[in-house]
């Protein structure tokens, strides 16, 4: 890569990597974005402003050191960058992919803030990454020391594999077990090949496991083995289960054939692209082909389900939010890319009822149109029906993407010590990261509830000092008392 001056922002534009046709991408399941290429990738990082204050870095949750990566790839020292890249992020290929980085660092961009448009931060983090895979630099690491102590991993994804990695480092045995056939939890299941090509996260897991990260897979902890036991096998334990329990549409019909949560819909069109046989597809109760769908919600697993069902086929797919495109959870960029595919958005309007045949198998969706009103409590204006504008919509499959809750971990862990809020979440002493059981710490979701995949990095890394911190102690920490 040639060497490039920083401050380039004046005489260059931004530029994101090449996006394929939307009618070919409607095609398959593969990645939708290109990488950049050395020259581009040269000039795009030199736009960076080198700031005193590196908004980018503040508004990021593990606090990448951005303007120091975009510096060194600039100047052509891709090993370097990578380096800096991954001291701070266990899965930089991973969130420079998924990351929303029009609400992170790239929002907090101060060209963006000036209208010179921010640096494509993202897509130099998978540049930079992807470049290191490709040239060998990612290897597998040895511990200075090997400690004696083991510590237990509930739960592979993303707060898991970071909090594993951390521990592996400072020299202890760590054990990830998990209730799936592979590592990742909703890197591999929940987000579409599309957006994360599923080698992508089978490569960095390998990584780990050449590092001594032993995988425990298909093992239900509170069924398979309790943990009581776990806890007996380690100096201490990490819960990242983060959450998979759908929340419901509370509307009559919800119960008819045809009502389907999102994550079973996902997890089983990411199952079919790496290979797996489906039965729920194979006899057409997740098979989208043909089928006019509606999806209900507004958030990132929304737009999945929208630019899945485009792929498998649906004649028509149509998205139906409460509240209007400005108000959306999700990120602009993922609806942008939904509606090039052809998902249509039906907004400021709510379901009311779903109707049936008289073979129980969902028929359509009757809906009101809403307006924004006054503010609630958390700020949003609150939406409220418009008298006399219900119509009903056509569906032959609804897809559910209204969020996620906490699984009653208590009674799944046989551990009704485990103190959770009233959502279900895990208390946790902000000051440890540790339960109300001495030794057991959680992270991630299960903790935040539904949230980003870079937050749960964030806090497995931390936990992983945390957890440190208490070995090293030697002795029983006191256990959090009525933490929020």
């Amino acid at each position: 890569m040639a060497q490039q001056k920083m401050l380039q922002f004046t005489k260059l534009d931004r530029r994101t990597p090449d996006k394929r046709a939307a009618a070919e991408r409607r095609e398959d399941f593969a990645e939708i974005y290109g990488g950049f290429d050395d020259p581009r990738a040269g000039e795009q990082s030199s736009r960076c402003e080198q700031c005193g204050i590196p908004f980018c870095s503040v508004h990021c949750p593990v606090h990448n050191h951005i303007p120091d990566w975009l510096m060194l790839a600039a100047t052509g020292r891709l090993e370097e960058a990578y380096a800096v890249s991954s001291s701070t992020n266990t899965l930089p290929e991973i969130c420079g992919r998924i990351c929303p980085q029009d609400r992170l660092c790239e929002g907090a961009c101060v060209l963006e803030q000036s209208d010179h448009g921010a640096v494509t931060i993202g897509a130099m983090e998978k540049y930079i990454t992807d470049t290191a895979f490709e040239k060998g630099w990612v290897k597998p690491f040895t511990p200075r020391v090997e400690r004696p102590e083991s510590v237990g991993i509930i739960g592979a994804g993303p707060g898991g594999l970071a909090a594993a990695e951390q521990l592996r480092r400072l020299g202890y045995r760590v054990d990830v077990y998990d209730r799936y056939d592979r590592a990742g939890g909703l890197l591999t299941y929940g987000i579409p090949g599309f957006k994360l090509e599923k080698d992508v996260v089978a490569r960095r897991v390998k990584v780990f496991e050449d590092s001594g990260v032993v995988f425990h897979q298909n093992v239900d902890v509170g069924g398979d083995i309790s943990l009581k036991e776990l806890r007996r096998r380690h100096n201490a334990i990490v819960i990242a289960t983060g959450v998979y329990k759908a929340r419901a549409l509370d509307v009559c019909g919800a119960s008819l054939t045809g009502v389907i949560p999102a994550l079973e819909y996902l997890t089983c069109s990411n199952r079919l692209n790496m290979g797996d046989t489906v039965a729920a597809f194979t006899s057409g109760r997740l098979d989208a082909k043909g089928k006019k769908v509606v999806v209900i919600g507004g958030g990132d697993t929304a737009m999945d389900c929208l630019r899945t069902a485009v792929r498998q086929g649906a004649t028509s797919v149509k998205c139906l939010y409460r509240r209007d495109r400005a108000n959306m959870p999700g990120s602009q960029r993922e609806v942008d890319n939904a509606i090039e595919e052809g998902a249509e958005f039906v907004w400021l309007t709510q379901p009311l009822e779903l109707t049936g045949t008289p073979e129980g198998k969902v028929a359509g969706v009757r809906t009101v149109k809403m307006h924004l009103g006054l503010p609630d409590a958390s700020g949003r204006q609150s939406p409220a029906p418009v008298p006399g504008s219900e119509t009903l919509m056509e569906a032959d499959m609804v897809i559910e993407a209204l969020g996620f809750e906490a699984e009653d971990l208590p009674v799944l862990f046989g551990e009704p010590e485990l103190a959770v809020r009233r959502s279900g979440t895990v208390k946790i002493d902000p000051a440890t990261m540790m339960t109300s059981l001495d030794g057991v710490f959680a992270v991630g979701d299960i903790v935040r509830g539904a949230s980003l995949v870079v937050w749960a990095v964030r806090d497995g890394r931390d936990a992983a000092q945390h957890v440190h911190n208490y070995i090293l102690q030697g002795a029983e920490t006191p256990s959090m008392a009525n933490a929020g």
